[in-house]
């Protein structure tokens, strides 16, 4: 079993910044990726960030591109999403997912078999 939480999230204004963290405990699994998601009221949930592997790699939607940074602690499961340059359209519940097996697919929800119960990330405008 693998618990996963994430912390970090609050209000801020535009053009801002925010750190939210995910830790994940597995004591008897490898963690192959951890991947940040969102959901906005009336959306459906979406990716927007991933890291997989040791070396690592990062993946990114287009829309966060360039703004957010994804990276992750190997030894300590635990990954961070850095959020620059925050506007009113990243409001949203943010996801930390985490997976003990591997994918070639980093962007989908349904390839995650352990997530966080989210944190709030508001951005006033």
């Amino acid at each position: 079993q693998v618990q996963v939480a994430e912390s970090g999230g609050g209000l801020v204004q535009a053009g801002g910044s925010l750190r939210l963290s995910c830790g994940a405990s597995a004591r008897t699994f490898s963690i192959d990726a951890m991947g940040w998601f969102r959901q906005a009221p009336g959306k459906e949930r979406e990716f927007v960030a991933a890291v997989t592997g040791n070396s690592p790699s990062t993946y990114y939607a287009d829309s966060v591109k360039g703004r957010f940074t994804v990276s992750r602690t190997n030894a300590a499961n635990t990954a961070y999403l850095q959020m620059n340059s925050l506007k009113p359209e990243d409001t949203a519940v943010y996801y930390c997912a985490a997976r003990t097996y591997y994918s070639a697919h980093v962007h989908l929800a349904e390839e995650y078999n352990y997530w966080g119960q989210g944190t709030q990330v508001t951005v006033s405008s």
